[in-house]
């Protein structure tokens, strides 16, 4: 029924959305659809005419379990269900690019290796996690056995040496495996006091994606409507158009509040970064 819900990629006139902006991949992080469930996530993708989204877990995994449910659901779900949620959005013409599996330090091996398998059902080029330097670790030896890349996402505290916030966070994670990459989260990074244009030029070939959202420099707290930050967003999509390097850029909405309408923000987010190309 859900996928019934989802015109074929044919009705749409093309296989795929095109993703590309001015030659720019610009995407979705689909945690920017966390008020609604996939199905309807998708539908709104089509409506504002992205074409490429990384998978948010919370999309995918049974919510309100307890921790051992949830082990208990990783171990046991049947790896078709992946495949299905790929058939859906090749049906709804959105490529899906990376599924988001924050692995952390209570993950066990099984559950990590599971991930991995999960992420070949989907067919997908890189796993994005929010985690920390001890549960990478452990991921490394297997993510060199499935050879998948693993992407890890910053955010912006400093004061934990084993979260990813610091540039010296994710030379670290490259180190423990040729197969670890860096999800630049620009509006994380620039709260946290450091330049992602600089980075970027100097660790572009370690980079699978960028998360842009718009936060202010030094604040450690407040996300902003696109616009109202002073995160160089328009310079970061100027830099990939220029150099023209396949590195998506994925809408995250997150400044939102409870009662917003998140695919008229995400429309907003989406028109932004078209005029920051133009």
């Amino acid at each position: 029924m859900a996928l019934a819900a989802i015109p074929a990629a044919g009705a749409l006139g093309a296989p795929y959305t095109n993703p590309k902006i001015q030659g720019v991949r610009v995407g979705v992080q689909s945690y920017s659809f966390r008020d609604r469930p996939l199905d309807q996530a998708l539908a709104a993708m089509q409506e504002i005419g992205l074409g490429e989204c990384e998978l948010y877990q919370g999309h995918v995994e049974p919510q309100g379990k307890t921790r051992a449910e949830m082990k208990d659901w990783r171990l046991s779900v049947p790896l078709d269900v992946f495949t299905s949620i790929r058939r859906k959005f090749d049906a709804a013409g959105v490529d899906l690019f990376a599924y988001n599996l924050s692995f952390n330090d209570s993950f066990s091996d099984e559950e990590i290796d599971r991930g991995f398998k999960m992420a070949n059902a989907l067919e997908v080029e890189v796993i994005t996690a929010s985690s920390t330097l001890s549960a990478a670790q452990r991921v490394a030896p297997f993510a060199d056995k499935h050879k998948v890349k693993v992407a890890m996402h910053g955010h912006n505290n400093l004061t934990n040496p084993n979260e990813f916030a610091k540039p010296e966070s994710f030379a670290a994670a490259m180190k423990m495996s040729k197969y670890f990459y860096v999800n630049l989260d620009i509006g994380h990074f620039w709260s946290a006091g450091y330049d992602p244009l600089e980075y970027i030029q100097a660790h572009h070939g370690r980079i699978t994606n960028l998360h842009i959202k718009d936060r202010v420099k030094n604040d450690p707290h407040a996300n902003k409507p696109f616009g109202q930050g002073d995160t160089p967003i328009k310079p970061v999509l100027q830099l990939l158009k220029t150099k023209k390097w396949p590195i998506p850029a994925n809408i995250e909405y997150e400044y939102g509040t409870q009662g917003m309408d998140s695919v008229a923000e995400v429309k907003k987010c989406f028109q932004y970064l078209k005029d920051a190309l133009a």
